[in-house]
C-alpha cells in the first residue's frame, strides 16, 4: 500500500507531469510494482495520467517483455472510457501483472526526457479540440486505436511500438492541458502509424506473392 501522505504529495494540483512521475519512479518498491499499485499512485480519478504513464516505456530503447499487450490494453479500455464518458472497468487480471521495477525505472528516465520537452512547449491552446463533448469521444476513439495498434504483435519491427505510444503520449498530455496543438500532433502521429502499418502489410503481401510465384515456376 501507498502512505497516504506519499500520495497527497506526489499528486498535487500544482505539480507537473513530470514531477509526478519523477516521484513515481523514486518510490516505486525494488521487489517489483503492479499496476493496480501505479493506479493508486497516480490517482483513480487521473486515467489520462496513467495513459501517459503506460506509454513512456515503448519510448525507450528498453523492453519488458509483454507489456504492450498489457498497457495497451489498458489504454485501449481508457480511451473506451473517454468514448462513452465514463470511468474504466480495468480487469483484476491487468492490475496484478508484476513489473520489473529496475526495468521500469530505466523506462520512466527515458521517458521522462520527453515528458520534459514535451511540458515546456505545451500551453492551453485551441482548446476545441479539448472540451467539447464530441470532441472527447472523438480523441476517445484516437486512444482506442492508438492502443489497438500499440497492441500489434510488431515489436521486432523498429518504430512499431514508438509511433502509437507518441500519438497516445500527445493525446494523453493534450486532452490533460487542454492543448488542441498536441492533440492535433497525437493524430498525426496515428496517421503516420496506419501508413507505416499498412506499408509492412503491403511489403507483407508482396514478398508472399513473390514467394508463391518463385515456388510455381520451381515446380513447373
Amino acid at each position: 500500500m501507498v502512505d497516504p501522505l506519499m500520495h497527497k504529495e506526489l499528486f498535487n494540483s500544482d505539480k507537473t507531469l513530470k514531477e509526478t512521475f519523477s516521484n513515481i519512479q523514486r518510490v516505486l518498491p525494488d521487489n517489483g510494482v503492479t499496476l493496480a499499485m501505479v493506479l493508486e499512485l497516480v490517482g483513480k480519478e487521473s486515467f489520462l495520467v496513467l495513459s501517459a504513464f503506460l506509454s513512456l516505456p515503448f519510448l525507450a530503447p528498453v523492453s519488458i517483455p509483454g507489456v504492450s499487450t498489457v498497457f495497451g490494453a489498458i489504454i485501449l479500455l481508457i480511451g473506451i472510457s473517454l468514448v462513452l464518458d465514463r470511468p474504466p472497468c480495468l480487469p483484476t487480471r491487468f492490475m496484478t501483472h508484476v513489473l520489473p521495477s529496475d526495468k521500469l525505472r530505466t523506462c520512466l528516465s527515458r521517458g521522462l526526457i520527453w515528458i520534459h520537452r514535451l511540458e515546456k512547449i505545451s500551453h492551453r491552446r485551441i482548446s476545441i479540440f479539448c472540451q467539447r463533448h464530441l470532441m472527447s469521444r472523438v480523441n476517445g476513439l484516437a486512444v482506442v486505436l492508438s492502443a489497438l495498434l500499440l497492441m500489434a504483435p510488431l515489436a521486432f519491427l523498429p518504430f512499431s511500438n514508438t509511433l502509437p505510444a507518441l500519438a497516445i503520449l500527445l493525446l494523453s498530455i493534450g486532452i490533460l492541458q487542454h492543448d488542441g496543438v498536441f492533440v492535433l500532433l497525437g493524430y498525426l502521429f496515428l496517421v503516420l502509424t496506419v501508413f507505416y502499418f499498412a506499408l509492412i502489410a503491403l511489403m507483407g503481401v508482396q514478398a508472399i506473392n513473390m514467394a508463391i510465384s518463385m515456388a510455381l515456376e520451381w515446380l513447373w
